[in-house]
């Protein structure tokens, strides 16, 4: 019966033991490309986790080196994208439909690129185009920015 009792008590604290071990390593979690690639979809489609996101990478080297290299790209990348819209319009107004539609949801976001739309000359004079052509294309909820 002692026996048996050592054992029973011996097993309780194994299994207390194990209970109480902290959760598995990060890196490790990291380590396996599906899992990977969960987080990082579950960080991009909340909008909380992203904008925590990106303070994070703002405040890493690495991260800051990352995003001004994607800065510089799109500055180069500018001119040719105002160049295709140009040469396809039907394009142009897929995208930015798709655009508008995605920052629907997100008032901040929303309100963030049109400040910054309307700061470009040639995207305002856009804007404005469509908003003419597609009966004020939600230039109502603009509020006046860039008059």
């Amino acid at each position: 019966m002692k026996t048996i009792q050592k054992l029973l008590a011996l097993v309780t604290l194994i299994t207390l033991f194990t209970s109480c071990q902290s959760a598995a390593d990060p890196n490790q979690l990291l380590s396996k490309k599906d899992t990977r690639d969960q987080v990082m979809n579950i960080i991009a489609n909340d909008s909380i986790m992203s904008k925590e996101m990106m303070g994070a990478l703002m405040n890493s080297k690495t991260g800051m080196m990352m995003m001004q290299q994607h800065a510089m790209m799109m500055m180069g990348s500018q001119s040719s994208m105002m160049d295709m819209s140009k040469n396809n319009p039907g394009m142009m107004n897929n995208m930015m439909s798709a655009m508008m539609q995605t920052a629907k949801g997100d008032t901040s976001m929303m309100s963030g690129m049109i400040k910054t739309m309307m700061g470009n000359p040639q995207m305002k004079e856009m804007m404005q185009r469509m908003a003419g052509s597609k009966g004020r294309m939600g230039m109502d909820h603009m509020g006046g920015m860039g008059k």
